[in-house]
């Protein structure tokens, strides 16, 4: 019997996400545990495995859609449903949803109308566009094509789709852009403004709104809320690294596992945090939780924006473990390749800015996380050491910690500690 294949909550309070692509084509068997279908949420690739042995019948939502939770995305069932019976339970969805035929392959359903890479967002196709003017015969265009189109002042009625039944896809629209039979700009802004000087007719400002991925989007509230209701205060310390960076060569001339600055600071907060258990904390509203393993996000910058998956147990972790962990996890981020529960938890996160050139910045907390250092470039700077100048290589960091969890003194401490750490370092690999 015919039954439904809805879209999962595959994070919590997830309420849609994208369908990114169909693993298996229609009436290709399937066993259970196989993904059959991959779908991204703001911040995480998650491919979605079967429950039980089947095959699916009918494609109800294309790749590139976004699929509201508990929507039905496909028809799935026994080799050899009737049509007839996956016809039934398509219409009784009322939905008018026009289904993938069975001739189009998983690799064709994923490249139709997708017009962002894995690093960003996949934009919903329009499935049924009614005319510009309201009238007419419907015009199919996802919604990136339309607005790339008004801001480039393209006629839709005049560009031929390319993707399914006709629709127009993004590079439908750069194609027009960029071939001889470009639209000439009709602002009157753009016209030469007369005024009695040499300098150049003044034109209009060319630009082009490139729309927010759904990864832009998630970072741009969940920040905004953390600026707006985490009562931030900040520290910031300066650390000798000399024999930081003499024990990182010392370790990296073994033919182990490559262990980068970025391990060992990472390293080091556990450290402190074993110190000073009161910052290894969450905030909630209605207490603050206490772990007693040190979770710590590491901040990830990707083509589609920052991410912060977590390293667990670092306190536990030998340190070729640490560096193990943090490259699997920084590789697998750039692909889009991270579980959403791995992008979860933590107390602290690190964000590192030093291999820019960077010397000092400040960062916002990623609740319910307590704190998130700021680390900048290793410098070498004049120091005073014994009442001598001394040259010495010194790392600026900035602790920006919720002042709803963690008190000022706590926050002293606990820099003091890892200040100390780092500048005594084989205290990291006990």
């Amino acid at each position: 019997m015919a039954e439904l294949l809805r879209m999962p909550e595959v994070a919590a309070n997830t309420t849609e996400a994208v369908l990114v692509s169909w693993n298996v084509g229609v009436n290709t068997p399937y066993a259970v545990g196989d993904p059959i279908v991959t779908v991204e949420t703001e911040k995480a690739v998650v491919e979605v495995e079967a429950e039980s042995d089947g095959v699916l019948l009918r494609l109800l939502a294309d790749a590139g859609s976004t699929v509201a939770v508990g929507e039905p995305i496909a028809a799935w069932g026994k080799p050899g449903e009737s049509s007839s019976e996956v016809d039934a339970l398509v219409d009784a969805l009322g939905t008018g949803q026009a289904p993938v035929t069975a001739s189009t392959t998983p690799a064709q359903t994923q490249a139709q109308d997708a017009p962002a890479t894995r690093a960003g967002a996949v934009v919903a196709p329009a499935l049924t566009d009614a005319a510009p003017d309201g009238g007419g015969e419907r015009l199919f265009a996802s919604p990136l094509a339309r607005r790339l189109a008004r801001a480039s002042g393209v006629d839709l009625n005049a560009v031929v789709g390319t993707g399914p039944r006709g629709r127009i896809r993004r590079a439908d629209i750069e194609a027009v852009l960029a071939g001889p039979g470009r639209p000439e700009e009709t602002s009157s802004a753009d016209a030469p403004v007369e005024i009695h000087s040499t300098r150049s007719p003044v034109t209009a400002p060319r630009f082009v709104d490139v729309p927010n991925s759904r990864m832009r989007g998630a970072i741009a509230r969940r920040l905004t809320e953390s600026k707006q209701n985490t009562p931030h205060f900040y520290l910031r310390a300066g650390a000798r690294v000399d024999a930081l960076l003499a024990l990182r060569q010392q370790i990296n001339a073994g033919q182990g596992v490559r262990v980068s600055i970025n391990d060992l600071l990472v390293k080091a907060i556990a450290s402190a945090h074993v110190s000073v258990p009161a910052m290894n904390v969450q905030w909630n509203d209605t207490s603050v939780r206490h772990f007693s393993d040190v979770d710590i996000a590491v901040a990830v910058a990707t083509d589609g924006g920052l991410l912060t998956p977590v390293v667990r147990g670092v306190d536990s972790l030998s340190m070729s473990g640490v560096a193990a962990a943090t490259r699997d996890l920084i590789d697998r981020a750039k692909e889009r390749r991270l579980r959403q529960d791995e992008l979860e938890g933590g107390t602290i996160s690190i964000t590192n800015l030093g291999m820019y050139g960077t010397e000092d910045f400040a960062a916002i907390i990623n609740p319910p996380q307590a704190a998130i250092l700021a680390v900048g470039a290793v410098r070498q700077e004049a120091v005073v050491e014994e009442g001598a100048v001394t040259v010495a290589s010194v790392l600026r960091l900035t602790l920006a910690v919720d002042h709803r969890s963690v008190d000022g003194a706590t926050a002293a401490q606990w820099m003091k500690a890892y200040v100390d750490v780092l500048e005594h370092p084989l205290r990291i690999l006990l």
